[in-house]
């Protein structure tokens, strides 16, 4: 194949319309790319920053959704192929709708914001922290003990109520987060949706025991599921196929 520049196959880099892309990097703040505009290395980069920009959270620059879940997805197949624990926390600060209703939706960014950072400064740099809901987070700990999951999860919750966040002069406000976690079942076959459902049903429980708290899946109750037993029995089938 012929990819010499004068090939008919390839366009001149400046017929692309790439205006509203650099708009959108320019009003997120991002770096754009120093080499000579519509240069391969100019070009590259700017696929880099928007591959980047499209990964993150606008409002606190944490992983968003998108890239959480296929994060957890490469988790879940590593755990299962090397058997080293791997600890999911999905946290939620409380009475959230209390600070919007009161001090307006400004303070309630403000307040997701100190909750992002005081997570980020707590957790290492391997573990992966997203914002997945208005209010909630979620965290993925690879190669974590399961005798340090309840540690972790603790300092968590302490750095956030350490936080104080000046919503306006002189006006300062303290919250708190419910975390629930559960590790993902190892060398076992599962799912990212079994994986979070678990650790949701903690993070209600620790709702429903009243907040400002967090709560683990026992070890013992982190047994292979009757789906994971049909998703390892379908692997064995096909295997022996």
């Amino acid at each position: 194949m012929d990819t010499s520049p004068s090939s008919p196959s390839l366009i001149d880099a400046r017929q692309l319309q790439l205006e509203q892309a650099l708009q959108l990097l320019q009003q997120a703040g991002a770096l754009l790319p120093e080499a000579e505009p519509y240069s391969p290395d100019w070009l590259q980069g700017l696929v880099d920053a928007l591959c980047d920009l499209s990964s993150k959270d606008a409002l606190t620059g944490l992983v968003n959704r998108r890239s959480f879940e296929m994060a957890l997805g490469r988790e879940v197949d590593r755990v299962a192929r090397s058997g080293e624990p791997a600890l999911l926390m999905m946290l939620d600060i409380d009475h959230f709708k209390a600070v919007n209703d009161s001090h307006g939706h400004i303070a309630g960014d403000m307040v997701i914001q100190s909750v992002a950072r005081a997570i980020g400064q707590t957790v290492r740099p391997m573990d992966t922290v997203a914002r997945v809901g208005g209010e909630e987070f979620a965290i993925i700990l690879p190669n974590c003990p399961t005798s340090f999951g309840a540690t972790v999860a603790e300092r968590l919750r302490e750095r956030v109520a350490e936080q104080r966040v000046e919503v306006s002069p002189g006006q300062q406000l303290q919250v708190t987060v419910s975390l629930g976690g559960a590790f993902a079942p190892q060398w076992v076959r599962s799912s990212s949706l079994l994986w979070i459902e678990r650790a949701d049903r903690q993070l209600y429980r620790a709702k429903a025991e009243g907040r400002n708290r967090a709560c683990l899946e026992p070890h013992t109750d982190s047994l292979v599921s009757a789906e994971e037993k049909g998703m390892l029995f379908a692997v064995t089938q096909q295997d022996s196929e």
